[in-house]
């Protein structure tokens, strides 16, 4: 993952806390609604249809987030703020000095997205708003739910000139306070980004040690990482997880590092008790990555510890249905299913059919149903996938 890849994921984070705030304040118009019916007199008509508007204003962004953006592009933020200062113009419009308050609320939603640029640009569309409030209370009353007492020229000069000074001041403080922090934030996603490339390489580096160790060559690490890509992607997991699950996908065998290379490559059928010895591959890799940081590491032991555990509890530990990790049921089929295909010393390696019905056959069993289902569906990215990366050599 590089670096604008974590921003758009940081901003999309920033985009759902924004739409959650302006949710929770569409719940506090209900109760502005209540007591201006109850306690001022306004024309109900009026005071319905403006906090209405102000409703729907409220959602939209939350629509935006859910249904239309979800990996954090730049239009989001500005139609959740065009939203946030809109409300503010139409509530400040309304309700006077019941919501003057609120001409601080687009600076802080911007202020959230750390970018001191975005800050300017709020505070000068509040002050815009701020104006329009100004020109609407004073030549357009007809649109005022309820009586002002306050003489024309002075909307501007006690209502409209103070807020704008307000905003006007306390942007540049904010734009100061973001500019600190977008630093701060930048140096925390470079860290985060090489301790995830560190995280990758190390795991790289030693998968092939695993599966070199061997005297096979084959690319058994690399496929299997790519199906547990296309497999969790199939599954719903977005790009960045689905990413970080095929990287740790490479680790799953890495507890062969322990085991002989006697009886890695023996030709003929182990004996019950080196086939015990191969068995305790999983209680090896479990232990060599419990020590490790880092989620990818941490999702590389789960697959390692569990990825010969099978759906009715006949696995090398004897888990069963969900107390299966997923990633661990995905791996599982991912895991056997080239098995099958591949060449070895002691094995021809199956058709990618017969593969294919294996791991049906084995549906309810082996492995979870919903798994084999995602499998199925995916098939043909599966053998894509297969064809693509053949194994080099088999000696």
């Amino acid at each position: 993952m590089n670096k604008k890849q974590m921003m758009q994921n940081f901003i999309s984070d920033i985009n759902i806390v924004s739409a959650r705030c302006l949710r929770i304040f569409a719940y506090f118009l209900i109760v502005y609604y209540f007591y201006f019916a109850i306690v001022v007199d306004v024309d109900i008509v009026m005071l319905s249809v403006v906090l209405g508007i102000t409703f729907v204003l409220a959602l939209i962004p939350t629509f935006v987030v859910l249904y239309m953006d979800k990996s954090g592009k730049a239009y989001t933020k500005h139609i959740i703020i065009l939203a946030t200062v809109s409300i503010m113009t139409l509530m400040i419009t309304e309700f006077k000095t019941y919501a003057f308050a609120l001409v601080l609320f687009p600076l802080l939603i911007a202020a959230l997205y750390f970018d001191r640029t975005f800050v300017l640009y709020t505070a000068l569309l509040t002050s815009l708003g701020i104006f329009l409030s100004a020109f609407i209370q004073t030549y357009y009353k007809n649109l005022l739910i309820y009586e002002y007492s306050i003489e024309d020229s002075d909307v501007f000069v006690n209502m409209a000139i103070p807020n704008i000074l307000l905003v006007s001041v306390l942007s540049i403080i904010t734009y100061f306070v973001v500019d600190i922090n977008s630093n701060y934030i930048d140096k925390n996603i470079e860290t985060a980004i090489t301790m995830i490339n560190n995280e990758k390489g190390l795991i790289f580096a030693l998968s092939e040690i695993s599966e070199n160790k061997s005297k096979l060559t084959g690319e058994h690490i690399k496929r299997v990482s790519e199906y547990m890509r296309v497999m969790a992607k199939a599954a719903g997991f977005d790009d960045e997880y689905s990413d970080k699950l095929a990287t740790a996908a490479m680790a799953h065998d890495i507890g062969k590092l322990m085991i002989s290379e006697e009886i890695l490559d023996k030709p003929s059928k182990l004996t019950p008790e080196e086939y015990q010895i191969m068995k305790n591959h999983v209680l090896y890799g479990d232990a060599l990555l419990e020590k490790c940081p880092g989620e990818i590491l941490h999702l590389a032991r789960i697959m390692a510890r569990e990825h010969h555990e099978r759906w009715d509890g006949s696995g090398y530990l004897g888990m069963k249905g969900e107390e299966i990790a997923f990633i661990s049921r995905m791996i599982s089929v991912c895991d056997v299913f080239d098995a099958l295909t591949a060449e070895r010393m002691y094995k021809k390696g199956w058709s990618l059919d017969d593969a294919y019905n294996e791991i049906v056959r084995c549906s309810g069993t082996s492995f979870d149903p919903e798994i084999v289902k995602l499998f199925t569906d995916n098939f043909d990215k599966i053998k894509e996938i297969h064809d693509s990366m053949p194994d080099k050599q088999i000696y």
